[in-house]
């Protein structure tokens, strides 16, 4: 996968590339990296990528020219591929794990990182096909947000983690949160790992992986039951889960 970051701080992103999943994504050839900073786009003589809003008002908005000019650099660069262009937004729907399933399919993805009051509107109608949001928050700029987005996509690009099951057992790829981990010693400070999870039975342990990823779903995440269709098992396991809580009170 090639990605492209639009930025008018590329430094930002020496670290992130440079470093853990990422990196080795990138020296097994998974993915490749590239930072341009669109100020070097823009076509006035003091490279200003902003201006004031027409009918006034706050801030400062970016300028469609230089973001346009950018992207089709871009694109005639990469002919042989198809592009998701992203703009990191506040406006944008909400980031999910099904929305990374989908994006690291892709082969070319090109993120728009802006800053100041907004974007000219003409950039998200003729240029961007995706527009994202990682929340119901406002960042300084999206720099931050593509971060993230990158390295949630990249993780799951084929032969990038180094156990093939990590991204498909992941707390929401399933739709539920992740299931309670243990590990060595089996009693510290005479906490002990569930006497399930040491008795060698993997039917046991996966059913009891399985009625904790709903439990800890019901009891922190009970929106996300909404959206999935459990088996009959599964809802006599929530069952069980909502009584014995009920005990519990």
């Amino acid at each position: 996968m090639k990605i492209d970051v639009l930025s008018l701080f590329p430094e930002m992103f020496t670290g992130v590339f440079g470093s853990s999943i990422l990196k080795k994504a990138e020296e097994k050839g998974a993915a490749s990296y590239n930072v341009v900073n669109f100020r070097d786009f823009s076509n006035n003589k003091h490279n200003t990528v902003d201006d004031y809003p027409y009918g006034g008002g706050a801030g400062m908005v970016l300028k469609a020219q230089p973001i346009f000019d950018a992207v089709e650099h871009l694109r005639n660069e990469n002919k042989s591929k198809k592009q998701r262009v992203i703009l990191l937004c506040p406006q944008g729907e909400r980031y999910t794990q099904k929305k990374a399933e989908e994006l690291a399919k892709e082969e070319h993805l090109i993120f728009v990182c802006g800053h100041y009051e907004g974007y000219d509107e003409r950039i998200r109608e003729h240029v961007v096909t995706d527009e994202i949001s990682l929340g119901d928050y406002v960042l300084t700029g999206g720099e931050l947000g593509a971060m993230v987005v990158i390295d949630s996509v990249v993780r799951l690009l084929p032969g990038v983690l180094g156990n093939e099951d990590s991204p498909v057992k992941d707390s929401y790829s399933s739709g539920l949160l992740e299931h309670p981990h243990y590990t060595r010693p089996y009693d510290y400070k005479g906490y002990k790992v569930p006497d399930t999870l040491m008795s060698g039975n993997h039917k046991l342990i996966e059913e009891w992986r399985m009625k904790e990823s709903l439990r800890r779903t019901w009891t922190r995440r009970p929106d996300l039951l909404d959206h999935i269709e459990l088996t009959k098992q599964e809802e006599k396991w929530l069952e069980e889960i909502k009584k014995e809580n009920e005990l519990l009170q």
